[in-house]
């Protein structure tokens, strides 16, 4: 991993899915925190020591929503850009610094994606 590694914060409730979500990013030489669900994020967001780049959340979360999540992320770091995944993409309506990757998604997907994010 390169020392400038950007980092990501993956939020996503499905432990299968988030590890090979975290698997992905680590190969693509990303630092990856991860959290399982809204509170777990927040709490990581708050704390300002924590470089965190990027937030990936699943948009079907238990209690808080990814949606919620994100503008709970907002506050705290009005600059985060969010990279929202759903099965049902094509329904969400995303403001700006945010955007959605359709689920199921292809490795190369998540990987354009993201960088298209980073590097803007």
């Amino acid at each position: 991993m390169s020392a400038n590694a950007s980092t990501i914060l993956v939020v996503e409730d499905d432990a299968i899915v988030r590890m090979l979500i975290i698997e992905v990013l680590e190969e693509l030489d990303f630092k990856v925190l991860e959290a399982e669900g809204g509170e777990q994020a927040l709490k990581l967001l708050n704390d300002e020591a924590q470089h965190i780049e990027l937030m990936m959340t699943d948009v079907g979360l238990p209690g808080m929503d990814g949606r919620e999540l994100a503008n709970q992320a907002r506050l705290l770091r009005p600059a985060l850009p969010i990279l929202f995944a759903s099965g049902y993409a094509e329904n969400i309506e995303v403001t700006a610094g945010m955007q959605v990757i359709g689920k199921p998604f292809s490795i190369d997907q998540l990987r354009d994606k993201v960088k298209g994010i980073l590097e803007r």
